[in-house]
């Protein structure tokens, strides 16, 4: 879970914007705070670029606003805690407020909550929000006072951004709600993603994070109908969109991606650098018992084959993935079996929840709901054996030299991240007293020194140019 709020939004969108010097003119201003997934942010990012274009301006306070869009956040019970305690801080502070994303189906609760707010929609409704927006703020008839980028708006730093592929999922896992706020899969066609992808390069994206709620199902939907792109027809499959993608020079990252069988046709496209070496899969849990409560498959022997053949194609692979402990019945056998798969998959990154019921999911109603002080103590167990893997494996990379993308820079150093680690979940590569390095740069580090999650070294070249075909 994170939050952009109000100042961070501002500077992210208005940095890559030109206005022009035109007459004085009274310009309303939108205020933004975006709760939830990097899946949301795009949405934030879409609604920003529509209302830029449309020639408002961005605020960075309550007080400069004439209007806040909250986008919540609808997946638990605590996130929906969160999204009305956003909500009830912009309306003290502004008073004026449009709420929006996968709690805006809620509107009964919002409402009674918070009855003064101005409108609510649900996730994804762009255009309800812009109307909702028109409404409270109308638009200066003239928009030319502001220009929107090619690459549209972006609430991340200036050398990363989200591309997202489809909305929606076909699963049905009993802990999830997220079909009935989100709808089923819903592919975007690859001429329009890969368009999207190639925009982001030209205006100086180095590195891409895919995302959806199931990357691996990418254009199922659509029955992965071809599109032309650069003189070739490429599928709507991940396969091909990611081959495509890695010809556009930049890291390409790919997360939730759900371990279907054609997963192991991306493996060699990472072991030639097309894309990066990670693969971000969302495991939950490995005890059959538990998987199959949860409405997942259970084939865990068959997932630890597949990794170790991963690995041997491709021995840089990083895998991410998240785990839920505490599910109705699991017992503390199912547990010790989770931990037994973790340390024989030695998965690189790793990130756990501790259930809690989400209204209206199935798993609501399972028997045997875990106690709260055992699930606190099975978290804390499942992550030091997940910190102990990735201190092993971080180790193992001292005295190596690494590609190494910089995220900041500071009086003390810089620091960024390497191939396995994506922004804000993973660790971190510091660079102490390197302070001529630049946000984006990427460049040839030597590990020094390592310890849990993150890494230490020193510059030691700049990384060479990936090739861009077109």
């Amino acid at each position: 879970m994170f939050a952009h709020g109000l100042k961070l939004a501002a500077q992210k969108a208005t940095s890559c914007t030109n206005p022009l010097p035109l007459r004085s003119i009274t310009i309303p201003k939108i205020g933004i705070v975006s709760l939830g997934c990097a899946k949301a942010l795009v949405d934030s990012e879409r609604i920003l670029t529509r209302l830029r274009a449309e020639g408002y301006d961005i605020s960075d306070s309550y007080d400069g606003a004439d209007v806040v869009v909250v986008n919540t956040c609808g997946f638990l019970d605590s996130a929906r805690a969160e999204s009305l305690e956003a909500i009830g801080e912009a309306m003290n502070e502004n008073g004026r407020v449009i709420v929006t994303g996968c709690m805006g189906g809620e509107e009964d609760v919002i409402r009674k909550a918070h009855p003064d707010v101005l409108a609510v929609t649900g996730p994804h409704q762009y255009q309800q929000v812009v109307d909702a927006v028109h409404q409270a703020a109308p638009p200066e008839s003239s928009p030319l006072h502001s220009l929107v980028p090619p690459e549209g708006l972006h609430l991340t730093p200036s050398h990363y951004a989200y591309l997202k592929i489809s909305e929606g999922c076909n699963h049905r896992c009993s802990f999830c709600i997220i079909p009935g706020i989100r709808g089923d899969l819903a592919s975007r066609p690859v001429g329009d993603v890969l368009e999207e992808a190639e925009r982001l390069a030209m205006a100086g994206i180095k590195e891409i994070l895919v995302i959806s709620q199931d990357t691996g199902a990418y254009g199922l939907d659509i029955k992965y109908a071809e599109s032309p792109w650069h003189g070739r027809a490429v599928k709507a499959r991940l396969t091909e969109m990611a081959e495509a993608l890695g010809d556009l020079g930049v890291w390409t990252r790919l997360h939730y991606v759900y371990p279907y069988p054609h997963v192991d046709e991306v493996i060699p496209l990472m072991a030639a650098g097309k894309i990066l070496p990670y693969l971000d899969i969302p495991f939950q849990h490995a005890s059959p018992k538990v998987l199959k409560a949860m409405r997942r498959p259970a084939d865990h022997e068959r997932l630890l084959e597949r990794i170790t053949g991963w690995r041997e194609i491709c021995p840089d692979l990083a895998i991410r993935s998240t785990f839920i402990v505490g599910f109705p019945g699991e017992t503390e056998e199912d547990f010790e079996f989770l931990l037994d798969w973790l340390q024989k998959a030695r998965i690189d990154r790793v990130g756990c929840f501790k259930y809690e019921n989400v209204a209206g999911a199935a798993a609501n109603h399972l028997a045997d709901h875990v106690d709260e002080d055992v699930k606190e103590e099975r978290y804390n167990r499942l992550m030091e054996v997940a910190r102990q893997i990735s201190d092993e494996i971080s180790k193992g990379k001292i005295g190596k030299t690494i590609e190494v993308i910089i995220d900041e820079v500071d009086e003390d150093g810089a620091y960024g991240r390497s191939w396995a680690d994506s922004p804000e979940v993973d660790g971190c590569v510091y660079i102490n007293h390197e302070t001529d390095a630049q946000p984006g740069d990427v460049v040839m580090v030597e590990v020094e020194h390592a310890e849990d999650f993150d890494l230490w070294g020193r510059i030691v070249a700049t990384a060479p140019e990936r090739k861009r075909r077109f």
